[in-house]
């Protein structure tokens, strides 16, 4: 298999250094990628670098999952306009330790396997470095003037905030972390995305020069959303790929909202469904967009892969519960399907509020639905508010326990995709 080629077609390939593919296509060949432990969940900005690992040990290459633990302590001054908060060591491990189980649902870590996976904690090898041992062995390789022509050093430099030491050691930390693993490891190659292309090369140039070797790296491109937003999030901000913080019905419902232009080079990105399959359902797409057949196909393959068989079939029970049948009364839902949503956000109120009676806006402001009255006025106005799927018209409309389903609940609807069940006790 060419994973190169592989890769080209599905759009996973910015930069690549020569001699890649050939290195590839000669030999297994070692490959890591950097995780940053800045959370204890990986959101889906990490996906794509998750899916070349998965690429590379489908394709019989033997895959390295770099957890920062060190580099994670300094912070990475890419794309960053200001420093960014250090975290302690409890915190960052307690991060490494929910990035791993989450990695360990995708990669096969099986030490049976000649490719098995493996983690790695960049902290376990620059513990007991001593700084004069390190500026000695290892700064004396890399110019400053070659760390400076980095775009990532040079727009910081020029920056109103300048850039601090610290983070200018970032690069030459980070390519210390590809020389460890080639010499102990192995390890060729380096992946990540674009804007790391400058500190993977940082670490070719010095394997280059402390060892004669010669190592390999390529990119993928930094994913925007067609209508200029920033991909990984919603309305509720980042896409987290842990269940507790963003829930499988949550996650679905990101992929399957994806605007047309978006589903088609996603659907190629994050699914391994086969290039024919591919060209089909985009095919059929053009023929009918309405049917939004690649954005479903998009959702399932993607929560499937991240959620398994029981977190899919949650997410596509939500969504029928709540979008297939928005003609029928909300009263046809039964007490299990209304306690069985998952993903919707529940609300506990208090019923005395109920029992003589609340204008909507005021409703709607008491359980957080809205942040202000102005917004809830202005949303009600534009007929973007329902109450148990009857749009809400009257602005002076009183909220009763009549209005209850199964005398306690009530489905708030706001906008196209928000929903909340409000529980009354």
């Amino acid at each position: 298999m060419n994973l190169i080629e592989e890769l080209r077609w599905r759009g996973m390939i910015q930069d690549i250094m020569p001699g890649t593919e050939e290195q590839l296509l000669k030999e297994q060949t070692s490959a890591y990628i950097g995780f940053d432990p800045t959370a204890e969940s990986l959101h889906i900005g990490s996906l794509v670098p998750i899916l070349l690992l998965v690429h590379l040990q489908k394709a019989g290459h033997k895959p390295y999952a770099l957890v920062g633990g060190a580099t994670g302590m300094i912070g990475d001054p890419t794309g960053k306009s200001e420093e960014r908060n250090l975290l302690s060591e409890d915190v960052l491990q307690r991060n490494q330790e929910g990035i791993k189980s989450q990695l360990e649902k995708f990669l096969q870590f099986d030490e049976s396997m000649p490719n098995a996976a493996v983690m790695v904690n960049n902290y376990n090898w620059f513990k007991e470095m001593r700084f004069l041992d390190f500026i000695r062995d290892t700064g004396k390789h890399i110019t400053v003037n070659y760390m400076m022509a980095k775009d990532s050093v040079k727009k910081r430099i020029e920056s109103e905030n300048g850039i601090s030491f610290t983070e200018f050691t970032y690069q030459l930390i980070q390519g210390y972390d590809f020389y460890w693993l080639y010499k102990h490891h192995n390890c060729k190659l380096q992946m990540g995305g674009s804007d790391q292309w400058g500190n993977i090369t940082t670490g070719t140039e010095l394997i280059r020069r402390k060892t004669g070797g010669e190592a390999f790296a390529f990119t993928c491109p930094l994913l925007k959303k067609s209508d200029g937003g920033k991909f990984g999030k919603s309305e509720k901000g980042n896409v987290w790929l842990d269940a507790e913080k963003t829930s499988p019905y949550q996650f679905y419902q990101f992929w399957v909202n994806a605007a047309d232009d978006d589903a088609k080079k996603w659907i190629k990105i994050f699914t391994f469904l086969p290039t024919e399959e591919i060209e089909t359902l985009i095919q059929q797409h053009d023929e009918n967009a309405a049917l939004r057949l690649l954005q479903k196909a998009l959702a399932k393959e993607v929560t499937l892969f991240v959620h398994g068989e029981e977190g899919l079939k949650q997410a596509i029970e939500t969504t029928e519960k709540l979008f297939a049948n928005q003609s029928a009364p909300a009263e046809s839902l039964s007490e299990d399907d209304l306690e069985g949503m998952e993903g919707v956000v529940k609300i506990d109120y208090d019923v005395t509020k109920l029992n003589s009676g609340i204008d909507v806006i005021s409703f709607l402001t008491e359980t957080n639905i809205f942040p202000s009255r102005g917004e809830a006025r202005k949303m009600i106005q534009n007929g973007g508010v329902s109450l148990n799927r009857e749009k809400v018209s009257d602005l002076q409309m009183n909220v009763d326990s009549s209005v209850l389903l199964h005398k306690k609940y009530l489905l708030v609807q706001k906008g196209k995709k928000n929903y909340y069940l409000v529980k009354v006790g």
